[in-house]
C-alpha cells in the first residue's frame, strides 16, 4: 500500500515511529524501515503484532468504506474481515490485505463485515518494499 510518511520520530529505548497519511485518513505506528527515512511516499505492508479478540479490540464498525485513524496510543483500522477457505482471517484495508491472528472465536456470519481493529500503534509494523517513491504529494494507493 502506498503511504506518505510525515514524519519519523525517534525516542531513546523505543521503537521508531512513523507518521502517515493514506487516500483514507492519517496516524502513528511502528517503522520497521530505514532509521534514517525522510518524509516521502513510501509502498508498505502493513503487519499486526497483536492478537485480535472479537468484542475486546475488534467490533463491527460504524461506517463503511476503509479507514485509518488515531485513537490515542491504538491506531484504529477499518476494513472488512475476510474469511479464507485455509481458515486465515484478513483484514482488507483498501488494496492491503493484512493476515489476522486471531485468539478466540469469531461470530458467525462475519465474513464480509466492516469491523474496526483498535491496536497499539507499537503493535502495528510498517516495512517498506521496494525504494522510496519520487512524488511525495500522492496519497493514492497501489497493490505491492
Amino acid at each position: 500500500m502506498l503511504v506518505e510518511v510525515e514524519k519519523i520520530a525517534r525516542f531513546p529505548r523505543r521503537p521508531v515511529l512513523a507518521q502517515i497519511r493514506t487516500a483514507f485518513g492519517r496516524t502513528t505506528a511502528r517503522w520497521c524501515g530505514d532509521r534514517v527515512a525522510g518524509p516521502g511516499a513510501y509502498d508498505v505492508e502493513w503487519t499486526l503484532e497483536e492478537a485480535v479478540t472479537w468484542g475486546r479490540n475488534a467490533r463491527p464498525a460504524s461506517g463503511t468504506g476503509p479507514g485509518v485513524r488515531p485513537g490515542g496510543h491504538c491506531v484504529v483500522l477499518r476494513g472488512r474481515l475476510g474469511l479464507e477457505e485455509d481458515g486465515v482471517a484478513v483484514l482488507h484495508l483498501d488494496d492491503a490485505d493484512i493476515p489476522l491472528d486471531v485468539a478466540g472465536p469469531l461470530p458467525e456470519d462475519v465474513d464480509g463485515l466492516w469491523i474496526e481493529l483498535f491496536v497499539d500503534r507499537e503493535k502495528i509494523a510498517l516495512r517498506p518494499v521496494g525504494t522510496r517513491r519520487a512524488s511525495p504529494d500522492s496519497t493514492r494507493t497501489s497493490v505491492r
